[in-house]
């Protein structure tokens, strides 16, 4: 991969994911004038939910000049996360008992523009707006909803349960070891990666078995697997802590036996001898049985 160039819109979306972090200057700004728990009181306030309305408003007729079309869908998007990971730094970097939550909304954010950007850089060919994974799936946008209202509602009747811990902090490392495996299982595969389960063999196609794939024959799953649940760990949420295992596990467990249909049609006994020697990598799931 050495020497290769990202496409333009990859590098729209880096400039726009800067451009929504710089919602960092609002509290640098305000700090003149106290210190930044202080600041964390304010824009969680009215008018400081107001001065990031209004910035945020600034940002996209900035956006809409600049960009036309497809590619202001694109700086829409990344700007959007590059906001909320601002915003989720400044909750992380403030002592109040939301600071796992920034965590959360860092993590959140990052994965998916980071999605976007890898692609971008790995198979552009495939690259588009659902590589966001923002609209992955109704079923993962009402996920992510029910781990919010489970916090916000124990955080009002249970406030002890969502105090910064040790449990926090394991999710904090699930979280950013799940992150970093998927990333790599990414670059490892390089263009033969695609968010979209491939039923035609491309040219270009190769059995990846290297790198990460030799401890996991589906790393980027383990590392979204573990990423998921460890943002429930990271909030404490019981009940998402649970669902989300149970609903990761059988979401994986199908895609991976759907996959390996494809890749032992692809690479024959190439791939049936690669799957007799290295695991899935997630528990209780050995792929499609081969007689």
């Amino acid at each position: 991969m050495a020497g290769r160039k990202l496409v333009l819109e990859g590098e729209i979306s880096i400039k726009s994911f800067i451009l929504g972090l710089s919602v960092l200057i609002i509290p640098l700004i305000r700090t003149s004038f106290g210190h930044i728990d202080w600041v964390f009181d304010y824009l969680t306030g009215t008018p400081g939910k107001i001065l990031i309305a209004i910035y945020i408003a600034v940002i996209n007729g900035l956006l809409l000049i600049v960009y036309k079309g497809p590619l202001y869908k694109v700086a829409v998007r990344a700007c959007f996360l590059g906001v909320t990971f601002g915003c989720g730094l400044l909750i992380s970097l403030s002592r109040s008992t939301w600071t796992h939550f920034g965590w959360y909304m860092c993590s959140l954010s990052f994965f998916h523009y980071s999605e976007y950007l890898v692609t971008a850089f790995i198979n552009p060919r495939s690259l588009s707006l659902d590589s966001f994974l923002l609209n992955h799936s109704i079923e993962y946008t009402l996920a992510a909803v029910s781990s919010w209202v489970e916090f916000t509602i124990e955080k009002m009747v249970v406030p002890e349960l969502k105090q910064l811990s040790y449990f926090s902090l394991l999710g904090l490392l699930m979280v950013l070891c799940g992150e970093c495996l998927r990333k790599a299982a990414m670059l490892t595969a390089g263009s033969n990666f695609n968010h979209i389960v491939q039923n035609e063999k491309a040219q270009s196609h190769v059995l990846v078995t290297g790198g990460v794939y030799s401890l996991f024959r589906h790393p980027s799953y383990v590392g979204w697997f573990y990423w998921s649940i460890g943002t429930q760990v990271m909030l404490f949420n019981p009940v998402c802590i649970v669902g989300y295992s149970l609903a990761s596990w059988r979401f994986f467990r199908e895609r991976i036996e759907e996959e390996e249909l494809s890749l032992i049609h692809f690479f024959g006994e190439d791939y049936v001898e690669y799957k007799k020697k290295v695991s899935t990598g997630l528990p209780f799931i050995s792929g499609i049985r081969v007689n």
